[in-house]
């Protein structure tokens, strides 16, 4: 049998494949070269510009003879126009301007502010932006703004704008207290704003006062409260605000005091702390009297009748001094107007002045010194407060009833004492209405009578600008030692003065100060 040969893998010859090799790739040439490319380029920017500038010359012919389309002055879109009609245009937009205080406008007339526009020079500098002036392409695309020519009178500018300073500035607030829920904490100060006339005036004469919507901006300068911290009065203030605050009308014809109270969440907006101008800088609360104001003068219209008012400002220093002290509570006085009055049938000036409690020679006075009335004629009867020479106290009354012959004296609206007087004869009389005592004499002396009259209080004069004053007195001497009327109490025997005790005229001296209101009484 015949062997084959078997042979090893070793000696074998291997077949290996082998990729026929790649052909080489040719690169492709580019369509433009490097320098190719710059000249394309270039040729694009020349063929924009020439776009762009044939854009703008025609722009500029088709506003050859008119202001370019984006200037604008005063807040006046001027494109288009010519400087004639700019100047027309202008000059109808000045007949007022706004002043600006960033969000805050007014309207004024320029003319209180010393300001005259030249509308012509305005127009020229508007056509001249973009020729020569300014950008072109802010004249022509953009926002050319042209400061209008103005002239300023600077005397009547800064009188003009100091008249504004009450309403454009804003005081700082000092840091003070608030009533929130029961609860009295502290608030923030707040910066204030006045108004730099100076600074104004000079941004106006350099051409550079008006913005692009064609207000006057002004000139503001911080103003910083002069108390930042109010927390080291918080116990005061939670010692007040436990209180309403009370204002006590009193009115001295009626002898009323009503009060009118506002609660603690209200009146805590009123609250304000100050630092006072010593070296160690002490805070004490204030009461912000602009609010107290409104509060009264909304009461006073809301409550008075037309006959009668409050002096607002009085009231407020009242309650400012209060709070100085401590104290939630004070007064207000009512004040009463001139009446008209109507004559009725068989009345006289006499009569008239005896029914309404005035000297009839007041009377007189008030209406141009007439010496008689018709039946429904109007005449004047002249305010009680003219015998006010002193604020009324308000806790003292004195009542005198003629008719009577008798005398109250009144504290707190409780009667302290009474006592028997005697008043004017009726040549003489006593004359009622409501007065007060005007003067203390301890001896005064009647030239008219050649009387001597101790403890004198005067109370009224009956005569208008005459030095002569009717008042209480005790018993009376004539030529040092003489009393007189020691019996006649109860009876009228005097010359129009209010005779009293000497026990009783004594006390009273010593207790009615000046300004103690007088009722007397027919």
């Amino acid at each position: 049998m015949q062997q084959k040969s078997i042979r090893s893998a070793s000696s074998a010859q291997s077949r290996v494949y082998r990729p026929a090799p790649a052909k080489k790739r040719q690169r492709r040439k580019p369509l433009l070269s490097k320098q190719n490319l710059l000249i394309a380029f270039a040729l694009g920017a020349l063929l924009t510009l020439v776009s762009l500038g044939a854009l703008v010359l025609g722009v500029t012919m088709v506003y050859s003879r008119g202001i370019l389309p984006a200037v604008r002055a005063l807040g006046v879109e001027l494109g288009g126009l010519s400087q004639e009609e700019a100047d027309d245009r202008l000059s109808a937009q000045w007949t007022t301007i706004t002043l600006r205080d960033g969000e805050r406008t007014w309207a004024v007339d320029p003319a209180t502010l010393g300001l005259t526009l030249d509308a012509e020079a305005t127009a020229r500098e508007a056509y001249a932006q973009g020729r020569g002036q300014g950008s072109l392409g802010s004249a022509l695309f953009g926002n050319a703004n042209v400061q209008p020519v103005v002239h300023v009178d600077t005397q009547t500018a800064e009188q003009g704008l100091a008249s504004l300073t009450s309403i454009v500035e804003t005081a700082a607030v000092n840091a003070g207290v608030q009533f929130v829920n029961g609860q009295v904490t502290t608030t923030p100060p707040q910066e204030g704003q006045a108004l730099d006339i100076a600074a104004t005036i000079e941004r106006l004469q350099n051409g550079q006062g008006f913005d692009r919507s064609g207000a006057l901006s002004l000139v503001m300068i911080p103003v910083q409260p002069t108390v930042t911290d109010a927390s080291p009065m918080l116990a005061e203030a939670q010692r007040l605000l436990s209180n309403a605050y009370t204002f006590n009308v009193f009115d001295p014809v009626t002898g009323d005091i009503v009060p009118w109270s506002v609660p603690p969440e209200s009146w805590a907006t009123w609250l304000t702390a100050t630092s006072d101008s010593s070296e160690t800088g002490d805070l004490a609360f204030t009461m912000d009297t602009g609010r107290a104001a409104a509060y009264l003068q909304a009461q006073a219209d809301a409550i008075l009748d037309s006959t009668r008012y409050v002096n607002i400002d009085e009231a407020t220093q009242a309650a400012q001094a209060a709070i100085a002290n401590g104290s939630t509570q004070s007064y207000v006085r009512v004040y009463h107007h001139d009446r008209s009055y109507v004559v009725q049938a068989g009345e006289t000036i006499t009569s008239i002045a005896w029914d309404v409690g005035v000297p009839y020679l007041y009377i007189q006075q008030a209406n141009g010194g007439i010496d008689s009335v018709s039946e429904g004629q109007t005449i004047t009867i002249p305010s009680p407060d003219n015998f006010f020479d002193y604020a009324p106290v308000p806790n003292k009354r004195l009542v005198v009833s003629i008719s009577e012959q008798h005398l109250w004296v009144y504290e707190n609206g409780v009667l302290l004492w009474d006592a028997v007087i005697s008043t004017g004869i009726a040549s003489s009389p006593t004359w009622p209405g409501i007065y007060q005592i005007i003067m203390h004499e301890p001896n005064a002396y009647a030239g008219n009578w050649d009387l001597y009259m101790p403890n004198f209080m005067g109370v009224y004069r009956p005569i208008p600008g005459a030095d002569f004053t009717n008042g209480f007195h005790g018993f009376p001497t004539r030529g040092g030692s003489q009393l007189l009327w020691t019996n006649s109490l109860g009876t009228p025997v005097t010359y129009g003065c209010i005779l009293v005790g000497d026990e009783q005229i004594d006390t009273l001296y010593n207790w009615a100060e000046d300004g103690v209101v007088v009722e007397i009484q027919p």
